[in-house]
């Protein structure tokens, strides 16, 4: 696994996602609790930045259209979104966040 830093927990506010590059990949990063996620940083039903949604326990909603998507997983679980979005390995060190972006967790390609 190649692990690149993404950001720092100081960056994470209560129900938002944190947007980052990692290597060409972008990504949301989201925490529940002490867990942290990454996940492609684009809705699977309308190309707009999942980091810019809201977050909720495990999940985050696409601002657009109310789509839903576990944070474990990437599968959606509100509509209008039926594809999932891709999953990435994540490490927390010391006081920053660092995302494998090399590997998909759910087996999804991003886009």
């Amino acid at each position: 696994m190649t692990f690149e830093r993404a950001c720092s927990l100081d960056e994470f506010r209560e129900g938002e996602a944190v947007g980052a590059t990692v290597g060409d990949q972008d990504v949301a990063i989201a925490r529940d609790g002490e867990e942290y996620f990454a996940v492609e940083d684009m809705c699977s039903h309308a190309a707009v930045p999942l980091s810019e949604g809201d977050v909720e326990g495990c999940t985050v909603e696409c601002w657009l259209h109310g789509s839903r998507f576990d944070l474990r997983t990437g599968k959606p679980i509100g509509l209008p979104a039926t594809e999932p979005v891709a999953t990435f390995p994540v490490e927390v060190r010391g006081n920053d966040v660092y995302v494998d972006v090399t590997t998909s967790l759910n087996g999804v390609d991003p886009q």
